[in-house]
């Protein structure tokens, strides 16, 4: 049988977390040798707000690292950067020129973003058009992706049917969007009815980023967020939601089930207990991911073969979908 194609993007901007982790990183990695997979470092993506040019760059170069240091292996998956391969540039012009503006205009999150917003660049309105692009070039059929990016990739699937409608070919494979079961909601230790966000993940207290030291690890897990209570179970009543998040990071990076979670401390003193233990599970899971890359961050040579590796892997889908492409829509290709 043909193993299913997955697309995946991150996007290398704010500091990737425990949540990034835990919702996404770890389930590709966990399944990166059932599936063909390709994860892409959406560095284009990444300019739909401004941008320091320097940071940007370390910033792409880092998440890379972090993505390997987590466990992608390229000899299992195809790991690139997205401006490396130049058909995600090209095939988001072309499939701009099929896609009406009132698709664009009706995403969440467009319209929450570019509220907040006096000038709303072009970019942040045509991003899903290049997201659609970057999934539907290598006819994926599987999109892991959370809650807020289901639209998208939705989009990417009208944008794929009216593709082949208009040029009267089954050429692009339907997408599916797939959300991840375990660990794919952390919310934030600050406020556990907010997911834990890349963009506030500089805010102490608010998240776990990869790159803490243990102490930072441990004060932030004591600052968390959680009742007056003292009972450390499971519990679907929203004052418990402190407890619930705790837990639940517990539970995915232990692996335990939820009756296996609730009796490690059944023996618990409070909720300190449970705060010191999954603070201590955290930093044990981050330290050889943590050593692993600083090593590849202090041999960029290797790095950056690694990413030409993936780049060429890459383009050698990409590229070849794209000529058809630009052949069914009528442009005259170079000999």
């Amino acid at each position: 049988m043909t193993k299913p194609i997955v697309f995946s993007g991150i996007q290398p901007t704010g500091n990737i977390h425990l949540g990034n982790y835990l919702g996404a990183v770890k389930n590709w990695v966990a399944g990166q040798a059932q599936k063909i997979n390709y994860f892409c470092v959406v560095d284009l993506h990444g300019l739909t707000v401004p941008q320091d040019p320097n940071d940007l760059r370390f910033q792409t170069r880092s998440l890379a690292a972090m993505l390997l240091a987590c466990g992608l292996d390229p000899n299992q998956c195809t790991l690139f950067i997205q401006s490396h391969v130049t058909a995600h540039a090209e095939a988001s012009w072309l499939l701009n020129c099929i896609t009406p503006l009132g698709w664009l205009q009706r995403m969440t999150q467009f319209k929450d973003k570019s509220a907040k917003q006096e000038s709303v660049l072009t970019g942040l309105l045509d991003y899903p058009v290049l997201m659609a692009g970057d999934i539907i070039l290598y006819d994926a059929n599987e999109v892991p992706v959370g809650d807020d990016q289901k639209q998208h990739v939705e989009l990417a699937r009208d944008i794929a049917q009216r593709f082949n409608s208009l040029y009267e070919e089954e050429f692009f494979i339907i997408p599916e969007p797939v959300i991840p079961e375990i660990g794919a909601r952390v919310m934030g230790l600050d406020d556990p009815t907010a997911k834990m966000s890349k963009s506030s993940a500089h805010i102490r207290g608010h998240a776990i980023r990869l790159l803490d030291e243990p102490k930072e690890i441990e004060r932030s897990f004591k600052r968390a967020v959680t009742d007056s209570g003292n009972e450390i179970q499971f519990s679907d009543a929203p004052e418990k939601a402190g407890v619930n998040n705790l837990l639940g990071i517990y539970k995915a990076l232990t692996g335990k089930s939820k009756a296996e979670c609730e009796a490690d401390f059944a023996q618990a003193r409070g909720y300190g207990d449970l705060k010191k233990r999954v603070a201590e599970v955290t930093i044990e899971t981050l330290a050889p991911i943590q050593n692993r890359y600083h090593r590849l961050m202090d041999d960029p040579t290797e790095l950056d073969r690694l990413l030409a590796q993936g780049a060429e892997q890459a383009r050698a889908i990409a590229t070849p979908k794209l000529d058809r492409m630009k052949e069914m829509m009528g442009l005259v290709l170079p000999n």
